[in-house]
């Protein structure tokens, strides 16, 4: 992973894959809102509250797949020093938060039909709610010190110890009885869902991880303008005193 920790060849990687994952993305979304939302059947319990799934189930996949991203990263910046670690890092974060915020947004409003309550203390939702600490913790962290390279290395030791969750939220409910239904999809016996069902919430899975890498590219593109930006300015300042005695 060296060789991508040129800044300059990172940017010019991630301009040229930037358009295909934005332009797959939204074509995946606009095929896969209208499958889950039109084509693909009710289920004859839930209904139409069903279609929550198709937006909620990604957004849960996406939240435990980003943070264990900022783990691995936070771990790459403090053992191996790769310079383009700890920016990959800051610049998953708030994406990730956003994708846990969506997980409980839409879990609330799938609950409160079928469990008549917006929110219970339920094993899954509890532990989605901590992994939202953590990442609210990761960005408040980073940003807690004066000098920014101690922050991203606090930061990056609460990524590490907060992976434990993960495993928490995703076996949760075959670890303790919890109204949160059980795993469907990845599981041993293979997924129980119909495939009339399993393919849009394929499609709409891969929507959120391409919009995911497009997100991820601009932030960390966005990142190394910024220090980019920095260390001419110290130039510039460090010039001036110089350009004065001359």
């Amino acid at each position: 992973m060296h060789r991508f920790a040129n800044p300059g060849r990172f940017m010019r990687i991630a301009n040229a894959v930037f358009p295909w994952t934005a332009g797959l993305s939204l074509l995946l979304f606009i095929a896969g809102l209208y499958w889950a939302l039109v084509v693909s059947p009710v289920d004859y319990q839930q209904g139409d509250t069903v279609r929550i799934m198709y937006v909620h189930v990604p957004a849960a996949w996406l939240a435990l797949s980003v943070y264990t991203f900022i783990a691995l990263a936070s771990a790459a910046a403090l053992i191996w020093r790769h310079p383009l670690a700890d920016i990959a890092a800051m610049a998953a974060s708030p994406i990730g938060a956003c994708f846990t915020f969506i997980a409980l947004a839409t879990g609330s409003l799938w609950g409160k039909p079928m469990w008549g309550a917006w929110w219970v203390w339920d094993a899954r939702l509890t532990s989605v709610l901590i992994l939202f600490f953590f990442y609210l913790g990761h960005m408040a962290l980073a940003q807690a010190f004066d000098d920014p390279q101690r922050g991203r290395r606090a930061a990056a030791i609460l990524a590490i110890a907060g992976f434990i969750n993960v495993p928490i939220v995703k076996f949760s409910v075959d670890w303790w009885n919890t109204l949160h239904q059980p795993a469907s999809i990845f599981r041993a016996g293979g997924p129980t869902l119909d495939a009339a069902m399993l393919w849009p919430l394929g499609v709409m899975a891969m929507a959120y991880l391409l919009f995911f890498i497009s997100l991820l590219l601009i932030r960390m593109h966005a990142a190394l303008l910024r220090a980019r930006v920095r260390v001419l300015q110290i130039a510039q300042l460090d010039a001036a005193p110089a350009a004065a005695r001359g």
